[in-house]
């Protein structure tokens, strides 16, 4: 596993340490990472605050070609909201350490030209079935049942 999945795994460790729901994402331009971020829906009371949103807020305004170059690095595969902010920003790259537990809108991304990489990440299935078990009225509440 590369340096980049590494550091989304942190931020989704920093969000469960946190009390919040351990999904982490980097955005990386470059071979340096420019944007982090971990699902904070709980901690800031957010309804939109997912990992791979928080990770294009803390990487502030760029131009639309940084966007086109970058690679987004996240724990869990993204939602349709997330899938969405890639699609506006023209994110053409996508790793996904897990898709096992929530399957997002993969095919969507894939229709429309985002390629991703699925790494079937031991550390990022166990984080989410772990969570998933000590706490399913918290994960219902966002993206589950």
């Amino acid at each position: 596993m590369d340096e980049f999945m590494h550091a989304a795994i942190a931020e989704a460790e920093a969000g469960l340490a946190e009390g919040g729901i351990p999904i982490g994402s980097v955005l990386v331009h470059d071979g340096r990472i420019i944007g982090r971020g971990h699902n904070r829906r709980v901690q800031r009371g957010s309804a939109i605050l997912h990992g791979e949103m928080d990770a294009l807020e803390n990487a502030g305004r760029h131009p639309a070609k940084v966007y086109r170059a970058a690679t987004l690095y996240t724990t869990l595969s993204p939602c349709a909201m997330c899938s969405g902010a890639i699609l506006l920003y023209g994110i053409k790259r996508v790793v996904i350490g897990e898709n096992r537990s929530f399957m997002g809108e993969e095919a969507l991304l894939r229709q429309r030209g985002v390629q991703l990489t699925v790494l079937d990440d031991p550390r990022c299935i166990a984080l989410m079935h772990d969570f998933m078990q000590q706490q399913p009225t918290l994960w219902n509440e966002d993206i589950g049942e």
